[in-house]
């Protein structure tokens, strides 16, 4: 189908936050029409301020949408709006499309889309790696499950929001390519935490070890994210570690189904884990560098 087809197609928008609200104006600036719905009212004022329409519940807008999004915090917050009452799945008519970006067990997904298949609605699963920033700015990866027809004719809507939209195979890919990327940006962020507190501790400016080996092998894009935000304290939420806490969850559940041992993707879960029974669960998944630094008594600073 072609995108200006497409861009006939009223779609739905459910959850605004950190990540949700970015994403609806972006289609909104590629002139989507849009009908959105969120606990909180403020955000939803926000978009319908930037040109969408609102909704009182997740029925009402797939009742009125050709093409449903939601973007949630985890797999019961998908199930319930799915399948709850007054949910998509009271609402949607056959030949909807539901898009679940967020980020939630495969077989969640799988069990979703068999119920949604019954009514004759199609889904992808198709959660997103990039952060608020990313989310912002349209350029976030989009990792994605379901039909490859079905995909193709969504393909322009997930490219108005991101810089890389991959099909990964059917219904569940796309969240099993979702914990693999969460287990390798974990073990990144803790990497570039135990070489900066190292380095610190040893009376080695931590900003010019960055820039002696973030052009070689070492060098990553978790490096040059959260390396500068670590030495400059800067630890408000691009995202938050108690939701990197969920993925990990969702990736040791997955894991352990299918055994698979992880010990160190397990590590730093329990790292998190101490992290958020310190207070710091709203924080930046960066403030793991807090954890080495604690043990090591020192400070990563500039």
């Amino acid at each position: 189908m072609k995108n200006e087809g497409v861009k006939k197609m009223k779609i739905g928008f459910i959850g605004l936050g950190i990540m949700g609200k970015p994403m609806s104006k972006n289609l909104l600036k590629a002139g989507y029409e849009l009908i959105v719905v969120d606990r909180n009212q403020a955000a939803v004022d926000e978009v319908v301020a930037a040109g969408a329409k609102s909704a009182a519940t997740a029925k009402a807008v797939a009742q009125q949408a050709d093409i449903i999004i939601t973007m949630l915090p985890n797999s019961p917050h998908v199930k319930e709006v799915v399948l709850g009452e007054n949910g998509i799945l009271e609402g949607a008519k056959k030949g909807t499309t539901f898009i679940d970006m967020s980020s939630i067990a495969p077989l969640v997904s799988r069990e979703l889309a068999a119920k949604l298949a019954e009514k004759g609605v199609d889904m992808l699963d198709a959660p997103v790696s990039g952060g608020e920033p990313k989310a912002i700015d349209g350029t976030m990866s989009v990792m994605v499950g379901g039909k490859q027809e079905v995909f193709d004719t969504c393909y322009p809507i997930m490219k108005a929001m991101a810089g890389s939209v991959v099909r990964t195979g059917e219904v569940g890919a796309g969240n099993v390519t979702k914990l693999a990327n969460q287990v390798i940006v974990a073990l990144n962020i803790a990497a570039v935490s135990e070489a900066l507190v190292l380095a610190s501790k040893a009376g080695v400016e931590p900003d010019l070890v960055y820039q002696a080996i973030r052009g070689g092998l070492a060098g990553s894009t978790v490096l040059d994210a959260k390396a500068p935000l670590m030495m400059d304290r800067k630890f408000d939420p691009g995202f938050r570690i108690n939701l990197h806490i969920k993925d990990l969850a969702n990736v040791l559940e997955t894991s352990h189904d299918m055994g698979v041992p992880l010990p160190l993707t397990a590590a730093v879960m329990e790292m998190m884990q101490a992290l958020k029974v310190d207070g710091m669960g709203d924080g930046d998944h960066g403030s793991l560098v807090k954890y080495y630094e604690k043990m090591a008594k020192v400070e990563v600073k500039r």
